[in-house]
């Protein structure tokens, strides 16, 4: 877990979640993801520049999310993402724990390779859900039947934001990363963090520091990977290195 103050060598600056979205929403986006040991976070931390800040909220740094990840029975969304079809897409109720804000989103590729996320506030319980995805769906240009859609996986963390204000970039550190299944398996990661750098294209300064530490971006989505981890029956080769290497076996 990453303690509120940032476990690194000096103090980062606050930036509020206001400042943060009206400087880097990013909600069309390069992503680059990176399994790292999180003992290794302290070092990565005191290597970015002296004006990176930290999303603070009432004195807070670190917050709980949970996603709950919708499919149909042929898993289309998990398998769009194993075959890297070029129309995938992947829908999730995700809850602001602290806050108990949730929205309703639906995350698809665009023509360079971006991700592009549409999203809404959503109040609703149990199958309300159905009437909301159509209404997202249709938005994100999406033509598939809501009520096909269903809750396959649930991943809960611990995510931490940093904004690197010379190329405009988000930086999120997930923590204390569990996945379930609805009937009850689970499993946990507690030694590593998921680092996501979040760019309207060109490598953020975390990019080049992990580089500087040899550390690549690798293949890994908390929905497809996790989904693979727990259902090993499921199509898996292009998270194979990443199950076999930080995934308990």
């Amino acid at each position: 877990m990453i303690a509120p103050t940032v476990p690194d060598r000096r103090v980062i600056a606050p930036i509020s979640l206001d400042e943060l979205v009206a400087s880097a929403e990013l909600l069309t986006r390069v992503d680059r993801k990176y399994l790292l040991p999180a003992s290794l976070l302290p070092e990565v931390l005191d290597r970015l520049p002296a004006d990176t800040r930290a999303l603070e909220i009432d004195g807070r740094r670190d917050f709980s999310y949970r996603s709950l990840y919708f499919d149909n029975d042929r898993l289309d969304c998990f398998r769009g993402a194993a075959h890297r079809r070029r129309r995938r897409f992947k829908v999730r109720l995700r809850t602001y724990l602290d806050s108990a804000t949730r929205f309703l989103e639906i995350k698809t590729r665009g023509s360079r390779g971006q991700t592009i996320k549409t999203r809404s506030a959503y109040e609703g319980k149990g199958p309300d859900h159905v009437t909301a995805l159509a209404e997202l769906l249709s938005a994100a240009g999406i033509d598939a039947d809501s009520r096909a859609f269903r809750p396959v996986l649930s991943t809960d963390y611990r995510r931490h934001t940093l904004f690197l204000p010379s190329t405009g970039s988000r930086v999120t550190v997930d923590s204390d990363l569990r996945w379930e299944l609805p009937d009850g398996p689970s499993i946990r990661l507690p030694d590593h963090v998921i680092v996501e750098t979040k760019s309207s294209g060109s490598a953020s300064e975390m990019d080049r520091v992990l580089r500087q530490l040899h550390h690549r971006p690798c293949s890994i989505s908390k929905y497809a990977t996790g989904l693979a981890a727990l259902r090993p029956e499921l199509p898996a080769n292009r998270w194979h290195p990443v199950l076999r290497r930080h995934f308990p076996s």
